[in-house]
């Protein structure tokens, strides 16, 4: 369940080449600091998201091959069909995850954009974006007791939220678990992807 992204970095390097060569620049000349210090500002406003946050061909790949081993190795009582994973629009993989045209996928993707469409759909399973881990518990908790996989996109410490959280670092794409939120989740996970998962235990 572990993958690993291998992204075409040229034009981040070109793009980082050239920056630091402005930087050296600005910073050489005292007149110029003041501009450096705007110049930086302007880049994050621009920028919008973190560089690690767009996305690349590999990554989706990355991603959808995690969740869908996720999901295809957990266990819904009295599930006959495949399982309703119910994807945030905040997901930068919301493409990635629900196109099932060119790979068949284990469940049946629907795109939601808020708590209530999600309530609505009777999702098997969540898949969280930018969705912080209270907003994440406050939905789950609406679900009780129905059984229902968790896991969050953005949510790398793992402490709360969701039983699955992606993490992103450098040119790789590996999972956590938090094994409190799984056992109180009503699904049953194959022990073989816990296994692969950093694990998280909270008392």
């Amino acid at each position: 369940m572990t993958a690993l992204v291998n992204s075409d970095n040229l034009k981040d390097t070109l793009t980082h080449v050239l920056f630091q060569a402005a930087r050296r620049f600005l910073v050489s000349n005292p007149r110029w600091k003041f501009s450096y210090r705007l110049l930086w500002v302007l880049a994050l406003i621009f920028a919008g998201k973190p560089l690690f946050a767009a996305t690349t061909p590999a990554a989706d790949n990355a991603v959808r091959a995690i969740v869908s081993g996720i999901v295809s190795y957990t266990r819904w009582p009295n599930l006959s069909e495949a399982p309703r994973l119910c994807i945030f629009s905040s997901s930068r993989f919301t493409q990635a995850l629900s196109d099932g045209a060119s790979t068949p996928l284990p469940y049946q993707p629907v795109v939601v954009k808020n708590d209530q469409e999600a309530l609505s759909a009777r999702c098997n399973a969540l898949y969280f974006g930018s969705e912080s881990p209270s907003q994440q518990i406050a939905l789950t908790g609406k679900l009780q007791p129905h059984p229902v996989l968790t896991i969050a996109e953005q949510n790398p410490e793992c402490a709360a939220g969701s039983a699955f959280c992606l993490i992103f670092r450098s040119a790789t794409v590996k999972f956590s678990v938090n094994l409190d939120v799984l056992t109180r989740s009503g699904v049953r996970v194959n022990p073989e992807v816990l296994m692969l998962a950093r694990t998280k235990e909270h008392e």
